[in-house]
């Protein structure tokens, strides 16, 4: 069994969150949400989690006078919970280069869009949904990907296509991809747990039960 740290928003729901820890719950994956970590203590996730008896904790990166400072009281956290797996579920900021070193292939996004299209800096939440509406295409979709030190640039798991309709609006569309983000991600996490993710280069191979 593996010990899961979710990394959440300031602002976020945590259904992403939520998810993961009923896929532990329900044995869909062989692990537990050991801590979720936020930057604002009341944050709806960081509130949803410790209702449910998850340990939290809040590191505000406003209380740290350099961004390496709050990346090792960050790494200090996780290194003390032993964790195995690191899930960001809308967490914003960029992992420092430690925290990255010492989880590497070890840390999980869930990317709402098909990368390599309508991905990257500033492309998250509905910014995302709003360009994919915009630019008229026929698929978007979700991909699950190991988190290396640039946005959404790690090794692709899993990604799932979710069609775009005629009459969609960005809300709608994010209302039909995040279904899909919470089985997606969930289902990566389940292969990881299982010891089935072998990272070759940029490429996941997905090996046999």
């Amino acid at each position: 069994m593996i010990r899961i740290a979710v990394l959440v928003s300031g602002k976020g729901r945590g259904s992403n969150m939520q998810a993961i820890i009923d896929a532990c719950k329900s044995g869909k994956i062989d692990g537990e949400v050991a801590l979720v970590l936020g930057v604002n203590d009341e944050a709806p996730a960081i509130q949803r989690a410790r209702n449910q008896g998850v340990p939290t904790v809040s590191i505000s990166p406003k209380t740290y006078e350099t961004t390496e400072a709050y990346d090792a009281a960050v790494f200090d956290v996780l290194a003390a919970g032993d964790i195995d797996l690191i899930c960001l579920a809308g967490y914003m900021r960029v992992l420092g280069p430690k925290i990255v070193d010492r989880w590497r292939n070890r840390i999980l996004n869930v990317h709402p869009a098909l990368i390599p299209a309508f991905c990257g800096k500033g492309m998250y939440g509905h910014h995302v949904h709003e360009a994919v509406i915009a630019r008229g295409v026929k698929f978007t979709g979700v991909t699950v990907h190991f988190v290396d030190e640039d946005y959404d640039t790690g090794p692709i798991v899993l990604q799932t296509v979710v069609p775009v309709d005629e009459d969609d609006t960005a809300e709608t569309l994010a209302a039909k991809v995040l279904v899909e983000e919470h089985r997606t991600y969930t289902d990566a996490i389940a292969l990881f747990a299982a010891g089935r993710l072998q990272v070759v280069g940029r490429k996941v191979r997905i090996l046999a039960e």
